[in-house]
């Protein structure tokens, strides 16, 4: 190799191995610091782009999520108050039977129809109070279904639909009284209906919360495979990561001594002059 002070081959070799060290070692501090291997497009364009794709999905799975949580708060909260109407009924149910007895006395009809009526307010009064969120599916105020988004394409949906158990949904008209034997036979037969109908409609509200609890924990379960799909694409490995910038740093400070070594080489060339 010619000796020359304009070109020192041995002090670029060194500098090119100092600067290809020096840019692995600022990556690999970068992915310690982030806890990324990939943190944009420019470090692996397919994986940032497929990772990119997964995060969208995973916002989306989250605002199902949230129509899922939404829809079981307005179920738990009307299954909560039919459980109370049904009980009411059961209760009032007992009142007419007793009123129906031929061998009750007026002053004890009177007392059993005050302990009806106020039962009756209860059963609309829970009808009307079971609200979340503004919805109430219970009162008779409408007739359409509530949807929730059920996909993170929003293409498909949960139907909770609306069960009547207001006192005009359950036929329980302001007109039935226990005053006599006849009107109590006539409220006994319209509260057993009633009794029946809160139930069956109470059951079709369970098997539909029940369904949305199952696609609540499906979509749970599908974020947490998404979210863990996304890191095994971009997270970086960090025990290796750690042991890899030991060994980086321990290769920059030895570049900075070959770099050293050969940038003195020139002087050599001084000892040729020296008399």
């Amino acid at each position: 190799m010619t000796n020359s002070v304009h070109t020192n081959t041995g002090a670029a070799i060194a500098l090119q191995n100092l600067n290809s060290t020096t840019s692995r070692l600022d990556l690999t501090q970068n992915r310690v610091s982030t806890g990324l291997k990939v943190q944009g497009a420019k470090d692996n364009a397919a994986v940032w782009a497929i990772a990119q794709n997964q995060r969208a999905d995973f916002s989306a799975l989250d605002s199902v999520k949230n129509s899922m949580n939404r829809a079981t708060s307005i179920a738990d909260v009307s299954l909560a108050a039919g459980a109370q109407i049904s009980d009411i009924l059961v209760e009032i149910r007992e009142k007419a039977v007793a009123a129906a007895d031929p061998g009750a006395s007026q002053a004890s009809r009177d007392a059993y129809n005050d302990e009806f009526q106020s039962l009756l307010t209860s059963l609309q009064s829970f009808a009307d109070n079971a609200i979340f969120d503004g919805e109430n599916i219970l009162n008779g105020a409408s007739a359409t279904a509530l949807t929730f988004i059920a996909s993170a394409d929003a293409s498909e949906t949960i139907t909770l639909n609306r069960q009547d158990l207001s006192r005009t949904g359950l036929a329980l008209p302001n007109t039935l009284d226990l005053t006599s034997t006849a009107n109590a036979g006539t409220a006994l037969t319209a509260v057993k209906a009633a009794l029946d109908t809160a139930n069956s409609r109470l059951a079709t509200l369970g098997a539909e919360a029940k369904q949305i609890e199952r696609h609540n924990v499906y979509v749970s379960k599908l974020m947490d495979s998404v979210e863990a799909g996304i890191g095994n694409l971009v997270d970086a490995d960090l025990a290796k990561e750690s042991a890899r910038l030991q060994a980086l740093q321990v290769q920059q400070q030895l570049g900075v001594q070959a770099l050293s070594i050969a940038n003195q080489s020139p002087q050599v060339i001084l000892s040729l002059f020296r008399n």
